[in-house]
């Protein structure tokens, strides 16, 4: 489980601040949908908004009230068929394929469900000193606010998926910076320190702190931009097997891909759908929603390849070691990554790694359904750092492992090369 601070008392006062703010960004991120754009499932990643809403409360309701509250009742008994995710030891659930099938309950009784348990947390958080229980409550909120990142991925992608292009909201325009040129940043051979270390929240997976080799390596001063990878789409990057892992190769060739996700076509030229409508690409930006294979093909043509995680770490550390001021977070409400004049370690786009997700040594997954949360994804996918412009300022760190199927484009994804020194 994740570790917490001591003093139950005051942190149960600090707790009930933040379990309030947590779910009023969760239900404000829906302000400008309509009703219909609550229930659309256009594919198997892809969750309806709704069921969002309602997994985070169920998870409220099924790991902290059900088991700690006598006083609490339920507010409908087949919800956490419902609204249980992967849980197996929760009990059975409904198929992830087929959300979208479920028109019923409606937003409006789903929204009710929310100020049901709201009001029972509440009322719990102000009353009981937590003790071991505010572990639980802390990873629920941490929980809520990795699915409003993936309620903005969905988001996008059910409105970008229909020809209309309709705008989520105004976003604001991005302030003008100068593009600054990509400078090799160094990092010495040597054995350094890996995972999480300290007191303060964090997720099962960065324990085990251990320690790695690295060769002499440099690593790409910022994130590959639109223009960059622009050079690659025009040299028939996407037609070329040479440069694409086999599955990747499957991959764009079954698919049809021939861009990153939301590229479009149009008037002889490329604009892309960001949640404020279809735009003219602008070559300037961190170039967004590619999967792992794309970025591994892009690094390889241009003869480098992708940081190991671990070596985004190190990097980081030495180079951008605090959450900078200007770090481009969801709390900007851009919701689109733009040029920043920085490093961008943190935020803007997630960074691919060239990591598998593997468990450090010495990991031990918690006992019971908690247990679920991490350990069990562990093949099959590659590692991503640094947080996006989805991603809460507050919930991100040095440490914090990400991952994805390397074939996802929906994520706010992005990456930086490196190369042996």
């Amino acid at each position: 489980m994740p570790s917490l601070a001591p003093n139950p008392v005051k942190h149960s006062l600090s707790i009930l601040e933040k379990f309030q703010r947590v779910r009023r960004q969760s239900t404000r991120l829906c302000e400008p949908l309509k009703t219909e754009d609550y229930v659309v499932q256009p594919v198997t990643d892809v969750s309806p908004p709704k069921w969002h809403l309602a997994h985070t409360t169920w998870f409220f309701e099924n790991f902290v009230l059900v088991p700690n509250d006598p006083s609490y009742r339920v507010f409908h008994k087949d919800y956490s068929f419902l609204f249980n995710s992967y849980y197996v030891a929760a009990g059975p659930r409904w198929m992830r394929s087929e959300r979208g099938y479920l028109t019923r309950p409606t937003v409006s009784e789903v929204m009710e469900y929310r100020a049901h348990v709201d009001a029972a947390m509440e009322h719990f958080l102000g009353q009981h000193d937590l003790g071991p229980i505010s572990k639980t409550v802390e990873l629920g909120l941490q929980h809520e606010q990795q699915h409003q990142e993936l309620l903005l991925y969905d988001l996008k992608y059910i409105l970008g998926q229909n020809p209309l292009f309709p705008a989520y909201q105004d976003l604001p325009e991005s302030n003008a910076v100068d593009m600054p040129l990509t400078e090799w940043l160094p990092v010495g051979q040597g054995v350094y320190d890996i995972g999480y270390q300290g007191e303060g929240f964090h997720f099962d997976n960065e324990e085990g702190e251990h320690q790695v080799f690295l060769h002499d390596l440099e690593i790409s001063s910022h994130l590959v931009r639109v223009s960059d990878y622009l050079e690659f789409v025009s040299d028939g990057g996407y037609e070329q097997a040479k440069w694409w892992l086999s599955e990747g190769w499957d991959w764009v060739s079954r698919e049809g891909i021939e861009s990153p996700l939301y590229w479009v076509r149009q008037d002889g030229g490329w604009s892309y759908y960001t949640l404020g409508g279809l735009r003219p690409l602008d070559g300037s930006e961190p170039v967004a929603h590619v999967s792992f294979y794309e970025a591994d093909a892009y690094a390889r043509w241009k003869g480098l390849r992708l940081p190991t995680e671990f070596e985004w770490e190190v990097a980081c550390r030495q180079y951008q070691p605090e959450v900078p001021e200007g770090a481009h977070f969801v709390e900007e409400g851009h919701y689109h990554p733009k040029t920043t004049g920085g490093t961008d370690f943190f935020g803007n786009l997630w960074e691919w790694t060239d990591s598998a997700y593997r468990p450090y040594p010495f990991y031990q997954p918690p006992a019971g359904a908690i247990g679920e949360y991490n350990g069990k994804f562990m093949i099959n996918q590659m590692v991503l750092r640094g947080g996006s412009c989805a991603t809460p300022r507050d919930h991100i760190r040095t440490t914090y492992r990400n991952f994805f199927h390397p074939h996802l484009q929906w994520l706010f994804s992005g990456f930086r090369v490196a190369r042996h020194k």
